[in-house]
């Protein structure tokens, strides 16, 4: 067998394309790490001597220990449904003023030359924004709403080109079923419009207009974007206690929109049950879904879903005009 230091010489050329598959897969800067040190760790204790594709052999084994670990997450998702909600959520224009979510950051080893028993630094939540910016947070978290196989697959044959022979064994499927669940994963990615695509780039454009106002906390470009008699509704999660759920007029909607802005950072517009609406998704994990509608080239209403359950029942989908 190779020795140590010649398996990670071998391994650290394709540390980079690595992290970048897990993370696609798992969204998550701390995850992807893990995946990755254990992709190490298999390859330390494995007999390489017939590996004649180690690029191929790595990433068949973090795939499938990134499947491993979203069965494990969507187990824990369901358990989650319909529990307690949080006392607070960070929002757009809901009152809501929570951070974040809790640390990600978490003890473990770096792969080679570090040790598999070094304690790693925490994640660095404005690094894992920025990685959700360059991979898409909208697209992240549509990711997220698809079946662990259906988020695998989607992964390594839309965005890194791997051949359904080499996919089906990791999804446990042939290379047929690996096709089909690629293109089905795809399907619910694109999602389905409910109008024409010359109105939804209208409704998109009413969004980013809100958002973009609520970000620079601009009262005057609020309230061209809000018809006069908007409405807006709210989950209580998404409140401070003792908020009204519901609150209407342009004026009152702006101001509230004014001082809890600042959630709007974190916020996308993508399709909501074929609608154009926002996500508010740290890390591009969906905290708040917002489901808009426009009527005569403003806002007439929108709602803050903040229920854990009510969330799950969404048809979300990336924005493709």
């Amino acid at each position: 067998m190779e020795t140590q230091d010649r398996l990670a010489e071998r391994f650290e050329p394709h540390r980079s394309r690595l992290r970048a598959v897990a993370y696609r897969m798992l969204g998550s800067r701390s995850d992807a790490d893990d995946a990755v040190q254990e992709t190490w760790l298999r390859l330390s204790r494995a007999d390489t001597s017939e590996v004649a594709n180690l690029s191929g052999w790595l990433t068949t084994v973090v795939s499938r220990v990134c499947l491993d670990m979203l069965r494990a997450r969507a187990a824990r998702r369901e358990e989650l449904v319909g529990a307690r909600l949080p006392d607070r959520w960070d929002g757009v224009g809901t009152g809501a003023d929570g951070g974040p979510g809790p640390a990600a950051g978490r003890a473990g080893g770096d792969g080679p030359g570090v040790g598999a028993d070094r304690p790693r630094p925490g994640t660095d939540p404005e690094h894992e924004a920025l990685l959700a910016d360059s991979v898409g947070r909208a697209l992240l978290v549509v990711l997220d709403t698809l079946t662990p196989a259906e988020r695998v697959a989607f992964v390594l044959h839309d965005l890194f080109a791997v051949p359904f022979q080499q996919l089906a064994p990791i999804v446990e499927r042939s290379p047929v079923a690996a096709k089909k669940l690629a293109s089905r994963a795809r399907h619910k990615v694109r999602g389905t419009p409910a109008v024409d695509a010359t109105e939804l780039a209208r409704h998109r454009e009413v969004v980013q207009a809100f958002l973009a106002a609520a970000r620079d906390g601009d009262m005057a470009g609020l309230l061209a974007v809000l018809a006069p008699d908007v409405v807006r509704r709210a989950d209580p999660a998404a409140l401070p206690p003792g908020a009204p759920t519901t609150l209407r007029g342009a004026r009152a909607v702006a101001e509230q929109t004014m001082v809890f802005g600042r959630g709007s950072r974190r916020a996308e517009p993508l399709l909501i049950d074929g609608h154009v609406g926002i996500a508010v998704a740290p890390r591009g994990r969906l905290r708040l879904a917002i489901t808009v509608t426009v009527r005569d080239g403003r806002i007439a209403a929108y709602e803050v879903i903040a229920d854990p359950a009510r969330l799950h029942q969404l048809d979300l989908a990336v924005l493709r005009c």
